[in-house]
């Protein structure tokens, strides 16, 4: 993990860590402890006064899961914004699309992101490959990740760790480093304070 040009540690991006998705409608989810891990590493960004950075969907549907002024919209606990944190709001699968995400991190110095968040396959996906792609090194943390089963196109179910897996295999060495929290935990701190 490299130095941020004014020094400290990189952005922790959070995305989508919403009620809506509690939805049973979603199916069977992998990875039951990432909101766990998600706030473990909320927490250590905000004891060491880095930016958190929050994004949330806004769905464009009248019957979107996670569609603003509903209950599903609002921030799961584990992931709830304090004063101070940005709030990105978004209705595509990309942070950066329709958001001034892009030029406020230049603005603010940050040349690398920590990704946390859901769905593996969607939004966490599609944020890490923009983001690989406008030059940020970008580490998607694994275990702070989760997605839903999904069919495949010949119809055939695909559970949900396989979806998750095979999105993180796309994204691993190509747009981001795939990491761990232990990893992120050990490495960031370290780096923040070289």
């Amino acid at each position: 993990m490299h130095q941020q040009r004014h020094g400290g540690m990189p952005a922790l991006l959070v995305i989508d860590v919403q009620r809506g998705f509690d939805d049973p409608a979603w199916g069977p989810r992998n990875n039951p402890q990432a909101e766990v891990h998600i706030a473990r590493l909320i927490a250590i960004w905000r004891e060491m006064s880095a930016p958190v950075i929050h994004i949330h969907h806004d769905s464009p549907h009248p019957a979107g899961r996670l569609r603003s002024g509903q209950a599903g919209h609002i921030a799961k606990p584990e992931a709830k914004p304090v004063d101070g944190e940005l709030i990105y709001k978004k209705d595509v699968n990309s942070a950066f699309i329709g958001t001034t995400l892009e030029a406020d991190l230049r603005a603010r110095g940050v040349s690398a992101l920590v990704i946390v968040g859901l769905t593996t396959n969607h939004c966490v996906s599609t944020t890490a490959r923009m983001a690989g792609n406008l030059g940020f090194e970008t580490l998607v943390v694994s275990d702070a990740t989760a997605t839903f089963d999904r069919a495949a196109l010949d119809g055939k179910n695909r559970p949900a760790e396989q979806v998750h897996q095979a999105a993180l295999s796309d994204l691993h060495e190509e747009f981001a480093q795939i990491v761990t929290t232990d990893w992120v935990i050990t490495n960031c701190k370290v780096a923040a304070v070289s």
